[in-house]
C-alpha cells in the first residue's frame, strides 16, 4: 500500500476552504478546526515572482510548529493546536483580521527605501506597522485611522493586537538571539477566536523564515526569504541551518533537497 498516494488521496477528498500563497486550509475533523498545509510555493512581490522550491512547506511547517508551540507553552494565545505530519497542522478555525502586522527592529526592506535609512541600522525601539491585506493593492501601509474607520478592527482589539505583537516579538528575539541569528522583522497575523459569546484575538497564520527576516550574528547573511528575492540562492539551505540551530533539525537528518523550478 503507498501511504503517501493514499494519504494525499484522503486530503484531496477533504473541502478545501482557502488557498493561499504558499498554504491551503482544509475543512478540520472537528467543528471549529482546520488542517493547514504548507506549500513548496516560493513567493514575492504579491506572486508576481514565483517558484517551487522543494522541501520548503516541511521545513515552514516544522519551525512554525516549534514557535507556536514554544508560544502556547507561555501562555500566547495561538490558533495552533499540533503537527500533524511533515506537510500539515491542526489548528483553530479563526475569523481573520484583514491585516498584516510588522514589527521592526533593525531598519531593512520597504522601511529603509522609504525613509532612506540604511540597512541594518538599529532602530531606536521596536516599530509597528499596519498593512491591508489585499494583492490586488499590493498590501499598502494603513494608519490605526484607516483601520478603526473601515471597521477592520475595532481601538480595543488594536490595542490587543499590539500587545500581542510586542509580546511574540520579546520572545522570538530572545529566542533567536540565544542561536547566533538577528531578528530584524518579522510579519504575523491575528484573528478573533470564538468561544461561546467570548472572543479573543490570537495569532494565526505562520512564523517562519518567510515571514521573518533573519540575519547571522556574526556574518550578516540571510537565513530567509530575502534570499529568494533578491537572487541570492540557497534558499532551502538557510531554512535548513535555521530548523537545525533551533533543534528541529538534526546534523545528519536530511534536507529537503531539490531545486527550484520556475512556474510559467
Amino acid at each position: 500500500m503507498d501511504f503517501n498516494k493514499t494519504r494525499y488521496t484522503l486530503m484531496n477528498r477533504r473541502r478545501r476552504i482557502y488557498e493561499g500563497k504558499a498554504k491551503v486550509l482544509f475543512e478540520g475533523p472537528e467543528p471549529g478546526t482546520l488542517i493547514q498545509h504548507f506549500k513548496d510555493d516560493a513567493t514575492a512581490f504579491n506572486a508576481k515572482k514565483h517558484e517551487i522550491v522543494d522541501g520548503k512547506g516541511v521545513l515552514n511547517n516544522r519551525i512554525s510548529e516549534f514557535v507556536f508551540q514554544n508560544l502556547n507553552d507561555i501562555g500566547v494565545p495561538t490558533h495552533f493546536i499540533r503537527r500533524l505530519n511533515m506537510r500539515e497542522q491542526l489548528i483553530r478555525e479563526v475569523e481573520i483580521i484583514p491585516l498584516e502586522v510588522v514589527v521592526r527592529n533593525v531598519a531593512a526592506g520597504s522601511l529603509s527605501k522609504r525613509l532612506g535609512i540604511e540597512e541594518g541600522t538599529q532602530l531606536p525601539r521596536s516599530i509597528i506597522e499596519f498593512y491591508y491585506k489585499s494583492d490586488k493593492l499590493d498590501d499598502p501601509m494603513v494608519s490605526e485611522e484607516h483601520i478603526t474607520a473601515f471597521g477592520w478592527a475595532t481601538p480595543q482589539e488594536i490595542d490587543d493586537i499590539m500587545a500581542l505583537a510586542i509580546r511574540v516579538n520579546d520572545f522570538l528575539s530572545g529566542l533567536f538571539l540565544g542561536v547566533g541569528i538577528r531578528l530584524v522583522d518579522f510579519k504575523m497575523e491575528t484573528g478573533r477566536l470564538w468561544e461561546g459569546d467570548m472572543m479573543r484575538i490570537v495569532l494565526a497564520d505562520e512564523i517562519s523564515p518567510d515571514s521573518c527576516r533573519l540575519w547571522d550574528i556574526k556574518s550578516n547573511d540571510k537565513m530567509d526569504k530575502d534570499r529568494f528575492r533578491r537572487d541570492l540562492g540557497g534558499l532551502i539551505e538557510a531554512y535548513s541551518e535555521v530548523a537545525r540551530r533551533l533543534g528541529i533539525l538534526s546534523e545528519n537528518e536530511s534536507t529537503p533537497m531539490g531545486g527550484p523550478r520556475l512556474v510559467q
